[in-house]
């Protein structure tokens, strides 16, 4: 599979990228390069490969749940422009 130039201006476009002609000639050569790349992967038999979502081992790097002193609603609220009892009051954003 190959990207027309038009092709890459579309995506672009959707993308809401505003490139140059020269950035769409480069960028749509580099794809095309990757295209390329992954049609020789197709050619790999994998039949008895067995399939991995990460190509190195992960462990979760999530620190512990551990409660510990924080401010005080006054304190959070103290440079709020417009609060209404403990909580900050914005302007409505949702048509009724």
């Amino acid at each position: 599979m190959k990207l027309s130039k038009e092709e890459v201006a579309q995506v672009a476009f959707l993308a809401r990228l505003e490139l140059s002609e020269q950035e769409i000639d480069t960028l749509g050569g580099q794809i095309n390069r990757l295209l390329e790349s992954f049609d020789r992967l197709q050619e790999l038999d994998t039949e008895n490969v067995e399939p991995t979502s990460h190509t190195v081992p992960v462990q979760n790097v999530f620190r512990g749940d551990v409660s510990r002193p924080s401010l005080t609603p006054d304190e959070v609220l103290a440079n709020a422009p417009e609060r209404v009892d403990n909580t900050f009051e914005v302007p409505r954003i949702v048509e009724t």
